[in-house]
């Protein structure tokens, strides 16, 4: 490790974000009182696991092998750190839609570090879209929002999970497995029937999983 370098990398990025080390270091250590930053700059190699914050606070990916995510970009909020998870325009979630994740989000929200970790959320292979249609009330509304994990695309008996369906677009649906038989697309609401899928169908939507929801978000107006 090029410890001269690394620090040269990391105040270039620094002062590019017009951050002080102090705030760096809010981001990186909340809580806590580092000079993580000042011993890089005196030649002292960080651990592995103060690099990583470091690294991560700054927007700078520390990688050493597969799998790779891109790391979330980071903000303050009356000091308390935030990570933002890109929100992408899609036409539909829980019927028919489209989304394109390669295009630029239309925006970001910001959710706390704290919580994200708490809960055992990565903000860098997370998504957010707004579902559209009736079939996964009452757990999930017209208009909600929904958190969907990128990662997470082994299929789980039970799980909510965004996929596309072939002609139907975009879906999102509650995925129950039959060993070696079929995928059953199964609806909350009781109006919207179950949906077997078999064979090539059935092949279509595992290779199809765009991930699975882990959060959402109901809005009461």
């Amino acid at each position: 490790m090029n410890v001269e370098k690394l620090a040269e990398i990391v105040e270039e990025k620094r002062k590019a974000l017009g951050m002080s080390m102090a705030d760096v270091h809010k981001i990186a250590f909340p809580g806590t009182q580092s000079t993580a930053i000042q011993n890089l700059k005196r030649g002292t190699p960080p651990n592995l696991n103060t690099l990583s914050k470091l690294l991560e606070a700054l927007g700078l990916e520390f990688y050493i092998g597969p799998p790779r995510t891109e790391p979330a970009p980071v903000t303050l909020l009356q000091d308390e750190p935030f990570d933002t998870v890109p929100r992408y325009d899609a036409a539909s979630a829980a019927g028919n839609g489209v989304v394109n994740f390669d295009d630029p989000p239309i925006d970001y929200l910001a959710f706390s570090k704290t919580w994200l970790e708490q809960n055992g959320i990565h903000a860098g292979t997370c998504v957010l879209i707004n579902v559209k249609g009736d079939s996964m009330e009452p757990s999930i509304y017209d208009g909600d929002l929904v958190m969907i994990d990128r990662r997470k695309k082994t299929i789980r008996t039970g799980r909510l999970y965004v996929f596309r369906d072939g002609d139907n677009g975009l879906r999102l649906k509650r995925l129950d497995i039959i060993p070696d038989t079929a995928i059953m697309l199964r609806s909350d609401n009781p109006k919207h029937p179950p949906e077997p899928r078999t064979g090539e169908a059935m092949n279509a939507i595992s290779n199809g999983i765009v991930g699975e929801v882990i959060w959402s978000g109901h809005k009461w107006v």
